[in-house]
């Protein structure tokens, strides 16, 4: 791998960590702060929903101005909005606590333009190993966002910070802590990384109309493996917290265990998934992402011990690893180099925009009718993965012309 997938994985783990921190400490600080018990979950939403309305106009200004300048202005926001996080918990504001989780979508929408960036820096042939390279960066940040929180008290107390709420603290400090680990990753970024020069000699027209791209119906199944893949990871994830603190009990410290875990299950794959692909092929690949999922769901639905949902959510992480990443290999597949700032953009618009509903809804859905009734909506994003793997199962495999 070149030099520059090294450093976008480095950067992926602190810039990422944003994520994880969100995802611990959303539903919680939401329980705490929100007006009624289903906007708990709020804040995560509100991030996804900044991911999902951001992707595309940062993907038009990275065309227009380089991407470099625009993952500089990505961890500049995340400095920004993880301070901001900070500050709303010491007023106590659960509406400025949700905008702070807005700006942290959005500087993930641009963290999410990482994986391209690194298949750009290799041969097509290379591309999944390249962007699992950098999404193994994930690692890290499942592990450093919500371990900031271990550490957020003692540093709370370092700069006297002090919250309305009780135990907010933890949080407060662990959002400015986070604001020094994406500052790092800016440092990073402005010393190291370089744009690439994408060979677009023999294209220097716009490329087919995304009408006629989208009759491709390889670009269908990466982009439902992404989408669903996504949309059941962000439904379970989110409930996640709300369901097994709140409703079932579990102490805190098993909560961020589970949710940990799981985060670690999303990205440890990475370090072979890329070879897998190479190995065995993509429709393997995705296919035993779809098995994971069922499994996840039999898992959840027999019980509500901890182990049930350790394996779960462990579960529901290695089959989100293999569908994302298998999705975002393929992709390159379907689209000619100059045409990628027509379809990342709408690839990543369709996989966040999913998720930023489920994620909107996933609250709501644990609070009214139960965490079962949330598994079975499930098993319909596994459905439209299978229909569609199968609507393009005759269709072969080959670069764009």
């Amino acid at each position: 791998m070149p030099m520059t997938v090294w450093i976008l994985m480095l950067v992926q783990a602190l810039s990422m960590s944003v994520a994880p921190l969100l995802v611990f400490a959303g539903g919680i600080v939401g329980k705490d702060l929100a007006p009624t018990p289903e906007l708990s979950t709020l804040p995560l939403a509100i991030m996804v929903v900044g991911t999902a309305i951001s992707v595309v106009p940062a993907a038009r200004l990275m065309h227009l101005w380089g991407r470099k300048r625009i993952f500089v202005c990505g961890t500049l926001l995340a400095t920004i909005a993880a301070l901001l996080a900070g500050y709303s918990l010491t007023q106590a504001s659960f509406w400025l606590f949700c905008f702070a989780g807005l700006l942290m979508g959005s500087s993930l929408s641009i963290a999410q333009q990482y994986r391209f960036a690194a298949m750009e820096a290799v041969p097509p042939e290379l591309a999944g190993k390249a962007a699992s390279r950098v999404i193994l960066g994930g690692l890290v940040a499942a592990y450093l966002g919500p371990e900031l929180v271990v550490f957020g008290d003692w540093f709370s107390r370092l700069l006297e910070i002090s919250t309305p709420v009780e135990n907010q603290q933890v949080f407060a400090g662990a959002f400015v802590l986070l604001a020094g680990v994406t500052l790092v990753a800016l440092l990073i970024l402005l010393c190291c990384y370089r744009n690439q020069q994408i060979q677009e000699t023999a294209h220097r027209t716009e490329g087919r109309p995304v009408s006629e791209i989208l009759r491709n119906s390889l670009l269908w199944m990466a982009i439902t493996a992404a989408a669903m893949g996504y949309a059941m990871m962000a439904f379970m994830m989110t409930a996640t917290p709300l369901n097994m603190h709140t409703i079932d009990g579990h102490s805190l410290m098993d909560t961020k265990w589970v949710i940990q875990s799981h985060i670690l299950a999303m990205f440890a794959p990475s370090f072979f998934t890329g070879w897998l692909i190479a190995r065995f092929g993509f429709r393997s690949i995705l296919g035993a992402g779809v098995a994971a999922y069922v499994i996840c769901l039999l898992v959840a639905m027999s019980g509500h011990h901890l182990m049930h949902y350790w394996w779960a959510l462990v579960l529901l992480g290695i089959g989100w690893n293999f569908l994302f990443v298998g999705g975002t290999a393929l992709l390159p597949f379907c689209y000619q180099p100059n045409e990628r700032f027509k379809i990342q953009p709408l690839n990543d618009f369709l996989v966040f925009g999913i998720q930023a509903i489920v994620s909107l809804s996933s609250g709501w859905v644990v609070v009214q009718f139960g965490w079962q009734s949330l598994l079975l909506l499930c098993t319909l994003m596994i459905a439209m993965i299978v229909v569609v793997m199968w609507w393009s199962r005759l269709q072969p495999i080959a670069q764009a012309k």
